[in-house]
């Protein structure tokens, strides 16, 4: 599914420096049955995990692998809310991955991103998401 959250709005969006590792995935990387890679960041404190349905609040910046910012809710400086039943499918399936007060790197194939959707970023996608609270 698509979404303004996790993909951008049209317009200028603030260059974020993109992690040293935006072009391919890491060696490191956990991957899971659908190629869907991710490495921790930083533990989270929370023990629970959100399930495809929950709203969550999150902060995340999103990259093409040539290293260009698509979306930020960081440079927002506002972190988004969404249903998990709202976003791209490496979305849905990565976030419940996550405890609160963790943060990962993603990288996303492009059939779970925006598979040729006009107007949104192709290819695998990058993105940095910390889960701040899963609200239901």
């Amino acid at each position: 599914m698509l979404t303004a959250c996790a993909g951008g709005t049209p317009g200028v969006v603030e260059q974020v420096p993109p992690p040293p590792d935006v072009a391919a995935v890491p060696a490191d990387a956990q991957r899971t049955g659908t190629n869907l890679a991710s490495k921790v960041l930083k533990a989270g404190t929370g023990t629970r995990h959100p399930r495809p349905n929950s709203r969550v609040t999150v902060h995340y910046t999103g990259w093409s692998t040539d290293g260009r910012t698509f979306d930020s809710s960081v440079t927002r400086g506002t972190p988004s809310t969404f249903g998990l039943d709202e976003v791209i499918d490496g979305w849905t399936e990565g976030v419940q991955m996550m405890v609160e007060g963790e943060k990962r790197r993603f990288w996303i194939p492009g059939r779970m991103a925006y598979d040729g959707a006009p107007g949104k970023p192709q290819g695998m996608l990058v993105f940095d998401i910390e889960l701040i609270r899963i609200e239901s």
